[in-house]
């Protein structure tokens, strides 16, 4: 009985509100996912347990950075982006090594994803390098932390404008497709690239077909395949 309500609980906490701006995370993701979110598609209800363990990662960061308050190096922290018309986004902090500014960005996983990372992810590194841009910071770094044993392994990165150029542009391009109401083509690699293997719309994305098509049409579809169920 008290499992129900706090799975409950948790649900509720983590409503989605509807979306009307990009978030850094959105950046270099797939597009037609991100667009599903802006449109509130259909999708593959959340599970309360993975809800508790992306909070457990959220103490686990918080832990780390009330350590790097403690050494006294933290210059801000949760700190929003500039006010942008199209992007919102708050790096975990900005610290001062050895006379210069970094950016930080925390992320947690569990052991087995943590001993096979050799390579700070992709998604990270793009996030990481739109704050970089808007904060006119030239270095950063990821911090990696097991949350099961507390180890770190971190990857220092650079300010890359030709990077941060791609990612903004493909997000413009990208508003203009949520705007005139059509759906992105599906990402490269479908079925088998991992944003596919975790993406909440995986089941729906197939009804739209590899290109693009408009949103009313898309929709009709949908509707049409869950009346003949």
């Amino acid at each position: 009985m008290l499992k129900e309500f706090l799975d409950q609980f948790y649900l509720d906490k983590h409503k989605e509100r509807d979306q009307d701006h990009f978030y850094v995370t959105d950046a270099g993701r797939c597009s037609r996912a991100v667009f599903f979110k802006f449109k509130n598609a259909p999708k593959r209800a959340m599970d309360a347990t993975i809800l508790r363990l992306f909070e457990h990662g959220d103490y686990v960061q918080m832990h780390i950075l009330n350590n790097l308050f403690s050494m006294g190096i933290v210059r801000a922290s949760e700190i929003y982006i500039p006010p942008q018309e199209m992007i919102n986004g708050r790096a975990d902090a900005i610290v001062t090594l050895s006379n210069e500014l970094y950016v930080v960005d925390v992320k947690s996983m569990n052991s087995m994803i943590f001993r096979k990372l050799e390579y700070p992810k992709q998604d990270n590194i793009n996030q990481i390098q739109l704050y970089l841009h808007f904060f006119k910071i030239s270095k950063g770094i990821l911090l990696y932390v097991n949350k099961d044993t507390l180890e770190l392994k971190e990857f220092l990165i650079d300010y890359d404008s030709s990077l941060t150029k791609s990612l903004l542009d493909d997000l413009n391009v990208l508003k203009t497709k949520i705007d005139a109401n059509v759906v992105p083509e599906r990402t490269a690699g479908y079925p088998k690239n991992w944003q596919c293997r975790y993406c909440p719309f995986k089941e729906i994305c197939s009804l739209a077909g590899e290109g693009e098509m408009k949103w009313e049409d898309f929709k009709t579809k949908v509707q049409s395949q869950e009346s003949g169920q």
